[in-house]
């Protein structure tokens, strides 16, 4: 039997993008006919980007009958979660919400109370998402690492999880993401080659022929072993859960990964997400589950 209750809509909203999907708490899967994935203009202005995110979300509420309309949404930083505040400016994307309460605006837009909406970091949603049904299930203690066009990092420690924020740690002579981003494999090939690729999947589709492309590989996975050994022993980690667009060439770089932390004496699984690109849906719904939102109980 399926309750009401247990169905949360799930958001993820992304640099180019907004995907939605009902989470049934109780399953732990995405309704099928309520997953709507659509393309975002995250360079206009506030009230259009307002406009695409609430045909969306409503599209998805056409399709499932739920008593009260209660919504997580896995959202980029920097962002003042619980207020529903946005701070992101200067990323190339929705610069437009700057200093906007978008929980309030979103909520007068679908007609629900704010305190309907929860707003996560997005990375921090992807973990959680990933201990909720995915690649960390039962694990006392995971980490997270989103790789993309940025770096992000998460925490879960015993049923909390937080956003990790070490994009900007220092590593060699810069940040962490300078070396652990789409960014740096483009640029490493184009040194190395003298050609510009327009993507990690391409790089990886040359591997079988490219001799300089599965050393981009491999040095990726020394600077990856590199940022790992101290996130793992500080946070005294059980698993290491990778996801984003560069994780999709995980078959190119972790093996590497797994024999370079082998030499540091770290041990730990590194899985590659189960859930790939649901995992913040059903992430930022599950803290629906989480007492302190006062969800009724999961039965």
């Amino acid at each position: 039997m399926q309750y009401p209750e247990e169905l949360i809509l799930g958001i993820d909203v992304g640099g180019s993008h907004i995907t939605v999907g009902f989470v049934d708490l109780h399953t732990k899967v995405i309704l099928r006919e309520s997953y709507y994935r659509a393309s975002v203009d995250s360079w206009a202005g506030a009230e259009q980007i307002l406009e695409a995110w609430t045909i969306v979300i409503e599209k998805a509420f056409s399709k499932v009958d739920t008593i009260s309309k209660k919504i997580g949404i896995a959202m980029p930083g920097p962002f003042d979660y619980e207020r529903g505040i946005s701070y992101i400016k200067g990323n190339q994307k929705y610069d437009s919400l700057y200093g906007l309460n978008v929980k309030d605006l979103l909520a007068q837009k679908l007609n629900i109370p704010s305190e309907n909406i929860l707003m996560f970091n997005d990375a921090e949603c992807f973990l959680k998402g990933e201990v909720f049904a995915g690649a960390a299930v039962n694990q006392h203690t995971a980490l997270a690492l989103t790789l993309g066009t940025g770096l992000g990092t998460a925490i879960y420690n015993n049923g909390a999880t937080k956003d990790a924020e070490l994009w900007d740690s220092p590593l060699f002579d810069s940040i962490a993401e300078e070396y652990l981003s789409t960014r740096w494999f483009l640029k490493e090939y184009f040194q190395r080659s003298g050609i510009n690729i327009a993507n990690v999947k391409e790089l990886s589709e040359i591997c079988a022929t490219s001799a300089i492309a599965r050393l981009v590989f491999k040095e990726f996975a020394e600077n990856l072993a590199v940022f790992l050994e101290g996130f793992i022993k500080a946070e005294n980690a059980d698993v290491v859960v990778i996801g984003g667009n560069i994780a999709k060439a995980s078959t190119k770089f972790l093996s590497h990964l797994v024999n370079c932390l082998e030499k540091k004496n770290i041990h730990i699984p590194i899985r590659v997400t189960k859930l790939g690109e649901q995992a913040p849906l059903l992430g930022a719904a599950s803290y629906w589950a989480d007492p302190r939102y006062h969800l009724s109980e999961v039965e």
